[in-house]
């Protein structure tokens, strides 16, 4: 009884032909460019066979000969081969250009398809950047030169004057300054950095 159970799947009728016609169909590796007609003979050999269509035929043909394992085996020096495996002539140069330009065309295709489906997040990453550069602005201002270590001792009421500098014991560093007035103990300095104070006589040092 003959079967009626037709392939209609593309990929189970490339499979149906790699074990019908194993040295023609290469399932695996490098393949070999197939006879000019040689869906008629296809067909033909097929023509009592229920599994498949000639309309289904010609389209895992396309699939199989539009493939990039298919076209990288179109190149100088092959030959092509009928159902059988056997040759049939060499290749003309115009179908080898033709099958070359027809793969890097698909390459660029499926190239340009991945980078548009790639995450566009990657783009936003260089401004997180920003911020170790306001770091750097910092690192590059010339660090205060620190004063020469003298010692200094408490001044007397009598050895002060005005216009003369001296040293105000503000916290751990004495400040330099000039004084400007004296009134008793009280002693106005004002220092270098701008600012104008009363001190007693006893934070002053020389």
């Amino acid at each position: 009884m003959e079967s009626t159970d037709k392939l209609t799947d593309t990929n189970a009728i490339l499979a149906y032909l790699y074990e019908t016609f194993p040295l023609c169909f290469i399932a695996e590796g490098e393949t070999k460019p197939l006879k000019i007609g040689l869906f008629q003979d296809l067909a033909e050999r097929l023509a009592d066979d229920s599994k498949v269509s000639k309309t289904q035929l010609r389209v895992a043909l396309r699939r199989y000969t539009s493939s990039w394992r298919y076209l990288k085996g179109v190149k100088a020096g092959a030959k092509r081969i009928d159902l059988d495996g056997n040759d049939c002539g060499e290749l003309e140069q115009e179908h080898i250009d033709h099958a070359q330009a027809t793969l890097k065309e698909s390459q660029e295709k499926a190239k340009a398809k991945r980078q548009a489906q790639a995450p566009k997040t990657a783009a936003k990453k260089p401004a997180k950047k920003a911020p170790p550069k306001r770091e750097s602005v910092k690192k590059q201002r010339p660090a205060p030169v620190a004063a020469p270590v003298v010692k200094l001792e408490p001044a007397k009421l009598e050895e002060l004057k005005q216009q003369q500098r001296v040293n105000v014991k503000l916290g751990a560093t004495p400040v330099p300054g000039v004084i400007t007035d004296i009134n008793k103990e009280d002693v106005h300095v004002q220092l270098d950095t701008g600012l104008t104070i009363k001190v007693r006589v006893e934070h002053i040092l020389l």
